[in-house]
């Protein structure tokens, strides 16, 4: 494996890790994993750039869905520019809605890495829902 797939196949691993602190409710993980003044676009946001982890702590604090659910990163693409990484891909989760019955949801992701001396933190992220 080269270096360069080596940063893909890590970024992805970093990603699939977050997703799952967010899924799982779990904030330790999220904010590790996070730089403190992370950036986002999100469908949350209604169209405004929200800047640190305060905005991101409030869903955290309503708690962790019970219901069991599956997250897939489809189609993942890798750019690394020197300290940066870019992933970009498809998120699908699969869990149980309010009757039981199994759905499908569907976002575009773009994260964006930093690597620094304390390693790959999460700096930006837009996020669309269709």
């Amino acid at each position: 494996m080269s270096a360069s797939e080596s940063t893909a196949a890590e970024l992805i691993q970093l990603t699939e890790r977050l997703l799952e602190s967010i899924a799982g409710g779990d904030w330790e993980t999220y904010a590790a994993l996070c730089d403190p003044t992370i950036t986002a676009f999100e469908p949350e946001s209604l169209g405004h750039l929200v800047q640190g982890m305060a905005f991101h702590r409030f869903y955290f604090q309503l708690g962790k869905d019970e219901r069991p659910h599956h997250t897939t990163i489809s189609s993942p693409h890798v750019r690394v520019l020197g300290d940066v990484g870019i992933v970009s891909y498809v998120r699908l989760v699969q869990k149980l809605d309010a009757e039981g019955s199994p759905v499908v949801r569907r976002c575009e992701e773009t994260r964006v890495w930093h690597k620094g001396l304390g390693g790959w933190k999460h700096v930006h992220f837009h996020r669309s829902v269709t």
